[in-house]
């Protein structure tokens, strides 16, 4: 698909919102083998995932919602311990009794209840296959050397629904680990600078896993039209943006 593909595709798609209590929120709905994936595009780096009838939160965060006018989750992921990831008063509104939350080592440590996965392991949750992917900078590095996000700490998800595999990456780089993914239908590739990843970097990465369709996400301060300019004329691989800064 050519830009002004993408461009038509981008500006119809910005004039379907969904009402979601008191607020509105841009909302895809993707076709999978088991029913229909409706994903709701809350801001930053924070996703709800609607499927079969379960709610799925991904880093529930107070800034880009009112999260007592969402549904309660059934699953939540949190991919790190940042604050932008990890919002206590945000995981207070939408986690019950009945909610599982799926996360870090060093997060379920502050967690009473979670279920930790460290990078490369997999668990199947509310019916839904889980894979935690090692999220880490290999460049982009503070002043005295560290990493943003030091390797084995971070994890990104690939959460299969249906037969539609769903990639969330977290904070990360392109790493071997992600450019070894297969099969992803969907990516979400974060492009906020300097901790995460440029333009160029995501279109490195997409031409690696292929997805069918990427979500540039958590891009605050990144123009997505770089990304769009770097893979138009890519075969199979549709750049949808939304608003997610």
């Amino acid at each position: 698909m050519g830009t002004r593909g993408i461009l038509a595709t981008f500006l119809l798609t910005m004039c379907s919102v969904a009402a979601t209590g008191e607020e509105s929120h841009e909302t895809d709905l993707l076709p999978t083998s088991r029913g229909e994936l409706k994903i709701t595009f809350l801001g930053h780096g924070t996703l709800m995932l609607t499927f079969d009838g379960k709610v799925v939160h991904v880093d529930p965060y107070s800034k880009v919602a009112d999260y007592s006018k969402l549904p309660k989750a059934d699953l939540i992921l949190i991919t790190h311990e940042h604050g932008d990831h990890l919002d206590p008063a945000a995981l207070g509104q939408v986690r019950t009794d009945a909610t599982i939350v799926v996360t870090t080592e060093n997060v379920a440590q502050q967690l009473s209840g979670a279920t930790a996965m460290k990078n490369g392991d997999s668990r199947t949750v509310l019916g839904l296959p889980i894979e935690a992917v090692a999220a880490y900078n290999i460049v982009n590095k503070r002043d005295n050397g560290q990493a943003y996000h030091p390797k084995g700490v971070g994890n990104g998800y690939v959460i299969t629904f249906g037969d539609t595999r769903v990639y969330v990456a977290g904070d990360t780089e392109n790493t071997p680990e992600m450019k070894s993914l297969t099969d992803i239908s969907v990516a979400f590739l974060p492009m906020n600078l300097p901790y995460t990843m440029t333009p160029e970097m995501v279109a490195d990465a997409a031409r690696a896993i292929r997805p069918k369709i990427l979500y540039p996400y958590h891009f605050s301060g990144t123009d997505p039209a770089r990304l769009v300019a770097l893979l138009e004329g890519e075969k199979g691989i549709e750049v949808r943006v939304r608003r997610m800064e």
